[in-house]
């Protein structure tokens, strides 16, 4: 039955599901390439996810297509991103600027949660092509849709390694 309705809303025809509380966190296991979304201390739904290119370790500076690690917030939403919709996570944060500042590089920014197009989310969804992004967070077009429109501006990210 659950297979079914999966497939009602890939066709439009139901919306997929709400979470009955607001989501009050997010959090990424990079390891395990998941991301849960939490309501009301429980878990509301998982995803799969693609990170950056380079995968293993905090981001440091731009250009090294990591995906950063630590607590911040979903401080935008972009309703027009080239990969459909986006999140941007508030990297990088004081700490991020200042040991950039102190190796003499900069820290990058505009990481966000965001779609998969079209052939790179057939590859990722069968695990062909996991990590693809310079440093992003990615989930296919209709998982970004449900995200986009569950998580609010100010929900904290845990993002860990």
């Amino acid at each position: 039955m659950r297979s079914f309705i999966f497939a009602l809303c890939l066709v439009g025809l139901v919306a997929p599901p709400v979470a009955a509380a607001p989501v009050d966190l997010i959090v990424v296991d990079k390891s395990r390439r998941v991301m849960t979304l939490w309501a009301g201390k429980k878990p509301f739904k998982t995803y799969r996810i693609g990170l950056g290119g380079n995968p293993v370790g905090h981001k440091e500076q731009e250009g090294d297509s990591r995906t950063p690690e630590g607590r911040y917030i979903i401080d935008g939403k972009n309703p027009n991103s080239s990969f459909h919709l986006s999140l941007r996570i508030s990297y990088p944060n004081k700490k991020d600027r200042a040991a950039a500042a102190k190796r003499g590089v900069s820290p990058g920014g505009w990481i966000m949660i965001h779609g998969t197009p079209g052939t790179l989310a057939t590859l990722q969804s069968v695990g062909v092509m996991r990590d693809w992004t310079a440093g992003c967070i990615a989930v296919t077009i209709p998982e970004i849709e449900e995200i986009y429109r569950v998580v609010r501006i100010g929900t904290p990210i845990l993002i860990k390694p």
